[in-house]
């Protein structure tokens, strides 16, 4: 459907006309340009990633995105609401150079730029992911959710070089009563409900609460699956006097799954053929399990210290729980008789815990008779995690049988004691940090800082580490460098270099741990500030290096991977010299009043010094869209919209299990079209439709890691009604 040039000459395009259209404000009033009290824009964010907003999530600096030397990607709340995103994935799945693959029916794998993103912060303070991600939390809570591309460690610390997704809760910031009940129904059941009040708790209003509750119950285009949930979030925020605010909440979430897929779909028939597997079929049995919880709390107090310095102490805390009762298939069936299909249950629990703390302060300061910021700050996470097992009594576990005739009626087996499996231990990472921003010339800006980490991992005793061990990184020095060129009054060049530290816990086939990833991160590229601040638009190319990489440590006589002795885990072995490089284009904001666009290309190669791809199983090139008119007029009332996702085929391959050649398995080039409308039948009630893969196209959506795939969802429908008062 698209060609590598079409999305980048489209842009050009978009970005030339925005550039000859006359800037809006000319004819707004004062009201419009600082935004419409009550309306569908507020005064500091503008609808799809557009205006004035600053953020911190990058080098902890007060910067707008084009202050910002990285790419930085801003989905808001009114996108966020259109799209009828239910999860931060969701979301995610229509971000300029992100990747959202489906690992199974519980869990997803996000990456960009050739790697996993691992690197998550709640409200700016760094969260590590778990099995069942922080991408499944319910938007609900989410005021917006900020994607910085690119190598993140001056706040971040250890990490991949890839993104950090920022989500940005919900605040207490009414001085009246103000709120919005929704209500939706949609495909497979799915309905939910969610109300949203803020109100001021003291008669003047320096004293807030907002409360938040959703609720959803759905079953699934798959086979046997259904969930059913909730959320809870609270937020209080005090003016304690002249100079001093305090913020605290906490969020609560249950989300209870039966019947989920674990294993994928086999790829082969025993044959070498290849199976046309119904997009409804499963792997999962009725009395499979995957529920989790999901718990957190933070407290934040800020101090105005005189002048522009102020000192901000913030500590945050996130616990979750995690049982899934599941079973593993895996094989070639047979065509004829369907038989050939193994099989394993497996009870897992999970119980990690994590708390981060954050002490900073920043200012303004004058040397050489200019005017520059400085950010300096320690930090402290701790991290505790280990899962659990049951077995099943190997005399009850059932074969398999006809797979074709599969339809999850499988007896559950008789389970034995729970026992420690792995991961148990505690994580801890301590740092100081420190940048600062000099206005070198009226239009030439240097950002530097850099970072002092303390990495120590203590592993305790369980199946897959019979011995208790202790990982300690001392010392690890991140640099930060960004240069801005203001090109004119609405343009920015910019380049940025940081270096690359992230601790493995992966193993080589002798069962010794690998040395830590290390290398670099080169970003160039230009941003706009277009129509008034009313459109954004970059352009970007990037380079990473890394040594020590894990990659699977294979054979090359036999093709069979090489395991870590004493457990059932394929070895790793660090591969040198990895390389990606690429580029990005981006479009946020409102480039015609009432049009809103969020528009991106990103394309980039991920290699060994052997050449060979590396994280085959991500799309090379991605193009996103996503847009919304609200028209005016005799149809004033009336929006259309709706979102593109295209993919390229990534260069993952698979041996057939007959003439062990490989083959290509990754979905071939695809393109997904989502519909929306909306009415306002009253200036407080409207009515909005979303229709979702509106060409039902049929693609895999996973990894691969398994030698197996997932369907991606057919075509479904959602209603909202939404009140806001």
């Amino acid at each position: 459907m698209f060609r590598s040039f079409r999305p980048v000459f489209k842009f050009a395009l978009l970005a030339a006309s925005a550039l000859s259209v006359p800037a809006f404000a000319q004819d707004a009033t004062p009201e419009q340009e600082e935004g419409e009290a009550g309306g569908r824009k507020d005064d500091t964010i503008v609808v799809y990633g557009s205006g004035i907003d600053r953020n911190t999530a990058a080098t902890g600096l007060d910067l707008t995105p084009r202050e910002t030397p990285q790419s930085i990607t801003i989905i808001t709340r009114e996108q966020i609401d259109d799209q009828a995103a239910s999860t931060v994935a969701d979301v995610l799945e229509y971000t300029t150079g992100l990747s959202v693959k489906r690992v199974d029916r519980g869990r997803n794998l996000l990456s960009a730029r050739g790697f996993d993103i691992t690197a998550f912060q709640l409200d700016g303070l760094p969260f590590a992911t778990g099995n069942v991600g922080l991408e499944e939390t319910s938007t609900a809570i989410y005021d917006r959710v900020e994607v910085i591309r690119g190598a993140t460690g001056l706040l971040q610390g250890a990490g991949e070089p890839s993104a950090s997704i920022n989500m940005v809760r919900k605040r207490a910031d009414a001085r009246e009563l103000t709120g919005e009940v929704n209500f939706e129904a949609g495909s497979w059941n799915h309905v939910s409900g969610l109300i949203d009040i803020g109100a001021p708790l003291t008669a003047d209003g320096s004293v807030r609460a907002r409360l938040v509750a959703e609720v959803y119950s759905q079953d699934a285009f798959v086979d046997l699956e259904s969930s059913n949930g909730f959320t809870l979030y609270g937020t209080i925020a005090a003016d304690l006097g002249p100079g001093t605010r305090l913020r605290a909440g906490a969020s609560y979430q249950r989300d209870e799954r039966d019947g989920v897929m674990w294993a994928q779909l086999p790829y082969w028939y025993a044959d070498g053929s290849r199976p046309d597997w119904s997009r409804s079929k499963t792997t999962g049995a009725d009395w499979n399990e995957w529920d989790t919880t999901e718990k957190a709390a933070f407290v934040s107090l800020e101090q105005d210290l005189g002048g522009s310095w102020q000192l901000r102490g913030d500590l945050s805390y996130f616990e979750q729980v995690e049982d899934s009762k599941l079973i593993w298939l895996w094989g070639n069936p047979d065509r004829e008789t369907g038989t050939g299909m193994e099989i394993w249950p497996y009870w897992y629990l999970s119980k990690p815990k994590q708390w981060s703390a954050n002490l900073q302060v920043k200012g303004d300061y004058q040397l050489f008779g200019r005017q520059h910021e400085l950010v300096f700050g320690a930090m402290y996470s701790h991290q505790k995690g280990g899962w659990t097992n049951r077995d099943p009594d190997p005399a009850s576990v059932a074969p398999v049988g006809d797979f074709h005739a599969w339809d999850g009626s499988y007896p559950e087996p008789i389970w034995g004691e729970r026992y420690r499996m792995s991961g148990f231990g505690t994580t801890e990472q301590t740092a100081i940090y420190g940048v600062t921003r000099f206005q070198l010339l009226d239009r030439l800006k240097l950002i530097a800082g850099g970072r002092l980490s303390s990495w120590t991992r203590d592993e305790q005793e369980a199946l897959y580490t019979p011995e208790p061990y202790r990982i300690e990184h001392k010392n690890i020095f991140t640099p930060y460098a960004g240069l801005i060129l203001d090109l004119g009054d609405f343009l920015s060049a910019y380049a940025s270099y940081t270096s690359i530290f992230n601790p493995q816990t992966a193993r080589d086939r002798t069962g010794r741990y690998l040395d830590p990833l290390e290398g670099d991160n080169y970003e160039a590229g230009l941003k706009a500030d277009l129509m008034d601040g009313r459109l954004r638009a970059s352009a970007a190319v990037f380079r990473v290096e890394q040594s020590n990489f894990a990659v699977p440590d294979i054979d090359p006589e036999t093709g069979d991977p090489y395991l870590i002795p004493g457990t059932p885990d394929v070895a790793s072995r660090p591969a040198k010299g990895v390389v990606s490089k690429g580029y990005e284009l981006e479009m946020q904001g409102e480039p015609l009043r009432g049009w809103d666009i969020s528009v991106g290309w990103s394309h980039f190669k991920a290699k060994d010094p052997d050449g060979v791809d590396v994280q085959a199983h991500q799309p090379r090139r991605v193009f996103r869209m996503a847009t919304k008119y609200e028209f005016s007029g005799a149809l004033e009332g009336f929006s259309l919209g709706g979102s593109l996702r295209w993919e390229s085929r990534p260069p993952q391959t698979a041996p057939n299990p007959v003439t062990e050649q490989d083959e290509p398995v990754g979905q071939k080039a695809y393109a997904l079209v989502n519909l929306l409308g909306a009415y306002d039948l009253t200036e407080a009630l409207s009515l909005q439709v979303n229709v979702n893969n509106v060409f039902d196209k049929v693609y895999y959506n996973t990894n691969s890691w398994f030698g197996g795939f997932i369907y991606g969802e057919p075509r479904n429908a959602r209603v909202t009604l939404r009140y806001r008062f």
